[in-house]
């Protein structure tokens, strides 16, 4: 009697376990890696302004983005919103979700849905709204004239305020989620052991939400220097960010490949930041857990 090669069955998980992953594998080359290695071809490549494309290699986009003022004080300011923005969401975010944490049904729920509630409008509707209150004609215009701030419609501080109204409920939820993972008998534990709501909140709810508030900060910064709504229908023309000049690029001045070197840099830029941040915060994470 022959008996089965113990070999036989973890090979042909394998050979099923690759099949199974073919179809998202193509899917994630034919959407992600080929557009991104054909926008990376196309940021080398020559450009006249009355031929378009040329063929051959080049470094001209890039020289002309490192070398200009103007291009490098929108990244700037692409750079130090979308800091800001992350850092007003985590500001807000984290007590916001610890209290709904804390909520019992059906408030929970209740206050999750109006937190949820301004992603089922759209972005520009709620842009458009950010301009009429932050219209010179309006009540909060007319204070912030009064308060001697003037106006703040197309200005960096109007896309702030409509960046972080967009972005909080994507810090909230992986915060609130977080919050939710945590074992109440742990705060019971502090508690028993004469530990303060300050010191209980400090050495045991925070650090274990740490990866929920690393998740939001992530999700936050990413999408706010992508932000294209925002910046143009609240920050005018003074307020530009990467992603306008982008699309300039793109379709007005028909420079496909400085829009293309423009939307590498800033993808390079993003990827710096947060590989830097995850360090971080993964190594305060696993101080405070010890």
């Amino acid at each position: 009697m022959t008996h089965p090669d113990p070999g036989v069955a973890p090979a042909r998980k394998r050979r099923l376990s690759f099949l199974g992953a073919m179809p998202l594998t193509l899917l994630f080359i034919g959407l992600l890696i080929v557009p991104l290695v054909l926008t990376i071809v196309l940021s080398f490549r020559p450009y006249d302004y009355d031929l378009g494309v040329q063929a051959g290699w080049t470094l001209e986009q890039y020289i002309e983005i490192f070398t200009s003022n103007y291009t490098l004080t929108v990244f700037w300011r692409t750079l130090w919103i979308s800091g800001l923005v992350t850092i007003i969401c985590v500001l807000i975010g984290v007590p916001e979700s610890y209290i709904l944490s804390r909520m019992k049904a059906p408030w929970n729920s209740v206050f999750l849905l109006v937190i949820l509630s301004p992603l089922l409008i759209s972005l520009v509707v709620r842009a458009f709204g950010w301009s009429m209150l932050l219209n010179p004609m309006s009540p909060i215009g007319k204070l912030t004239q009064m308060m001697g701030l003037g106006s703040l419609l197309y200005t960096s501080s109007a896309v702030v305020i409509g960046l972080v109204h967009v972005m909080l409920p994507f810090m909230i939820i992986p915060v609130w989620t977080s919050l939710n993972k945590i074992d109440p008998q742990t705060i019971k534990a502090a508690y028993s052991l004469n530990a303060s709501k300050w010191q209980t909140i400090k050495r045991v709810i925070l650090p274990q939400a740490t990866p929920g508030i690393l998740s939001g900060s992530l999700i936050v910064f990413g999408l706010s220097t992508s932000a294209f709504a925002i910046p143009v229908l609240l920050g005018g023309g003074r307020s530009r960010m990467v992603s306008n000049s982008i699309y300039e690029q793109f379709m007005v001045d028909l420079n496909w490949p400085m829009g293309a070197a423009l939307a590498i840099l800033l993808l390079v830029m993003n990827l710096i930041i947060m590989m830097s941040y995850n360090q971080i915060l993964e190594r305060s994470y696993k101080r405070s857990l010890g």
